[in-house]
């Protein structure tokens, strides 16, 4: 399956991470909407997302190694055009982010965003075309 996707994180408590060639980045309490892509294999990409035990590689994966981080929701849209950077750029208009998060191979300017109305989020999902993935159904198929 190929396809784009939205990580719904938390973050629990006020914090400071180093993020790799980012830096000391400093994260509020709420939630943050991370865009990524996998033109290879979504299941494998979204599941390796999901351990909080792996290799650090992408800037996303200090979050989601990160104690202080939850994943919350996934949404995903199946495609074999690499929509990431539409996507990025539409929440770019709508929402806060952390600056060149997750872009350094993108024209976009970030693609973490903080979401401080998470049903305007899932709006503009929804308009997007995306679906919420079952968490719970997708982890136990990986057991």
């Amino acid at each position: 399956m190929k396809g784009t996707y939205v990580i719904l994180l938390e973050c629990l408590k006020n914090c400071k991470l180093s993020i790799g060639s980012l830096g000391e980045v400093s994260f509020k309490k709420g939630y943050y909407a991370y865009v990524g892509s996998a033109m290879n294999n979504l299941e494998k990409r979204l599941k390796r997302h999901l351990l909080k035990d792996k290799k650090v590689f992408w800037h996303i994966d200090y979050l989601t190694t990160s104690g202080n981080f939850i994943i919350r929701r996934i949404f995903i849209k199946i495609s074999n055009r690499k929509e990431e950077d539409k996507v990025a750029g539409i929440l770019e208009k709508e929402f806060s982010y952390i600056i060149r998060f997750g872009s350094s191979d993108s024209k976009n300017r970030s693609h973490l965003f903080i979401i401080k109305k998470v049903d305007n989020l899932i709006k503009i999902l929804k308009n997007l075309g995306f679906m919420e993935l079952d968490m719970k159904s997708f982890a136990a198929a990986e057991e």
